[in-house]
C-alpha cells in the first residue's frame, strides 16, 4: 500500500467505490483520515515555509487568489493556516477522502462513536 498521503487517498477513494462492509470501509476510513491528517500537516509546512519571505501584503495576495481572505483580526499565522486549508482542501487527495467518508456514511459508517454522537 502507498504510503504517500495523496496516493494513499486516490487508492483507497478507488478502494471503498467497491466496498459496501461496514468494517472494512471503517478501516478504509480509518486510514484514509490519517492520511488527510498527514497530507494537511506536509501542506501546512510548505505553505508556512512558502510564506516566511513574503510580505503580509503577498501573503494576503495568496489567501484572496486561493479563496481564502485574510480577514481583519486575523494574525499571520490564522491567514498562513487558512491559505494551507483552502490549498490542501482543492487538492484531488482531500477530494478523494470527501469521496471516501461519503461513500461510508452511506453505508452508516463514521470514525465518531455512537457515545459521541
Amino acid at each position: 500500500m502507498e504510503t504517500n498521503p495523496t496516493a494513499l487517498l486516490l487508492e483507497l477513494a478507488a478502494r471503498a467505490r467497491d466496498m459496501s462492509d461496514p468494517d472494512a470501509l471503517r478501516d478504509v476510513l480509518s486510514t484514509g483520515h490519517r492520511a488527510w491528517c498527514e497530507g494537511i500537516a506536509d501542506i501546512q509546512d510548505g505553505i508556512g515555509r512558502e510564506a516566511e519571505p513574503l510580505s503580509d501584503a503577498e501573503v494576503a495576495q495568496r489567501c484572496a487568489a486561493a479563496g481564502a481572505p485574510w480577514e481583519e483580526g486575523m494574525l499571520r499565522s490564522e491567514a498562513v493556516a487558512s491559505l494551507a486549508f483552502a490549498t490542501w482542501d482543492a487538492a484531488p487527495a482531500a477530494m478523494a477522502y470527501t469521496e471516501l467518508a461519503e461513500r461510508a456514511a452511506r453505508f452508516g459508517v463514521c470514525l465518531m462513536g455512537e457515545e459521541v454522537l
